[in-house]
Formats: structure tokens, C-alpha cells, sequence
């Protein structure tokens, strides 16, 4: 709790920050649509709650996903410590193919930080995640993290659609919502599907 993860949230889809917290309550939802590579992505984004007392509800928002972003304060050791135990309970719940980021947020204040750079980076490492310094207050690297992290889930929905088409196994994005459709124009032949005659 209290790491910023709705800040992170507001600023990438709404481009606000508010420096007056109001604790999440279970989950709030959010959408964002881009455009990577002409590939149309829509974002489907559950900020869940931080603290303890909902941390039994966290299975109900991300059983489907298929990518985590998990947000640290950079002055404030004890929430480093807790993102270690939520990578422990994505990994168990939904295996090595989510792909997982690791935030420090607000870096805006590092001269006070405790959670050293270099020992966030290898613990990023030896999860396979990948680690990213944000500030929502000044609106620094929240577009990159979000950025990266939708090239990576393409980039893994499409090495699972591979293995399926060659007739392996189903269980990696056939139960994830990732769908890649070509942002090209569609071109229609005359006469089409629906012309009456």
C-alpha cells in the first residue's frame, strides 16, 4: 500500500496526479488503447489494493493476465520486500509466461530512498523481470513501462500462438485475453458477404 501504483495508473491512462492519497479498495479498472508496431492493443489495467487485509481478492483481478507490474517505493524497504512475495504467488498462480515488471516509483525523492538501485536491478534479473524507475509525480518513465511491457506480452502471445499452430500445448495464451490483429485496412471484393441481388 501506498507505493503509488493508482498514481502510476491515473497519470498513463488520464495523465493526472493527485498528491492527496485515497487508498484503493480492492480494485479500480482502467483502459488505455494504442497502437505498437500496427498492432491495435487495448489495455485492460486492474490497479488492485496494496495492503494485507485484500491481498486474498488479488487472484480474483490478475488470474487472466498477462502481464504484472509490480510497484515498490523507493523509500521504503518494506514494500520492496513485499513485491518479492507477490512474484513468488504470480509465478506459482500463472507460470513463467506473464511477464513481470518491477517498479521503483518515486524517484522524485531520491535522497531519500532506501531500496539501492543495484540490488533492485539483480533481484529483477534472477526473477526474469524486468526493472523500471518511475516518478508519477513528474511523469517520468510511465510511458516506457507500459510501452515495454505491451511489446513483451505481444511479443509472447505471439511466440505461444506459434507453438499452437505447430500443435503444442494450449495452456499458454489460450487462456489469456491477448488477440493480435493487424491494424491494416481490410480490403473488400465486390459483391461482399451481404450484398443483396
Amino acid at each position: 500500500g501506498c507505493v503509488g501504483k493508482t498514481s502510476l495508473v491515473l497519470r498513463y491512462c488520464e495523465n493526472k496526479f493527485n498528491d492527496k492519497h485515497i487508498t484503493t479498495l480492492q480494485a479500480s479498472f482502467l483502459t488505455k488503447k494504442l497502437n505498437i508496431g500496427g498492432k491495435r492493443v487495448n489495455l485492460a489495467i486492474w490497479d488492485t489494493a496494496g495492503q494485507e487485509r485484500f491481498h486474498a481478492l488479488g487472484p480474483i483481478y490478475y488470474r487472466d493476465s498477462n502481464g504484472a507490474i509490480l510497484v515498490y517505493d523507493i523509500t521504503d524497504e518494506d514494500s520492496f520486500q513485499k513485491v518479492k512475495n507477490w512474484v513468488k504467488e504470480l509465478r506459482k498462480m500463472l507460470g513463467n509466461e506473464i511477464c513481470l515488471c518491477i517498479v521503483g516509483n518515486k524517484i522524485d525523492l531520491e535522497k531519500e530512498r532506501h531500496v539501492s538501485v543495484q540490488e533492485a536491478e539483480m533481484y529483477a534479473d534472477s526473477v526474469g523481470a524486468k526493472h523500471y524507475h518511475t516518478s508519477a509525480k513528474q511523469n517520468k518513465g510511465i510511458e516506457e513501462l507500459f510501452l515495454d511491457l505491451c511489446k513483451r506480452m505481444i511479443e509472447t502471445a505471439q511466440v505461444d500462438e506459434r507453438a499452437r499452430g505447430n500443435g503444442s500445448s494450449q495452456s499458454g495464451i489460450a487462456r489469456r485475453g491477448v488477440q493480435i490483429i493487424d491494424d491494416e485496412p481490410q480490403v473488400q471484393s465486390s459483391g461482399g458477404c451481404c450484398s443483396s441481388g
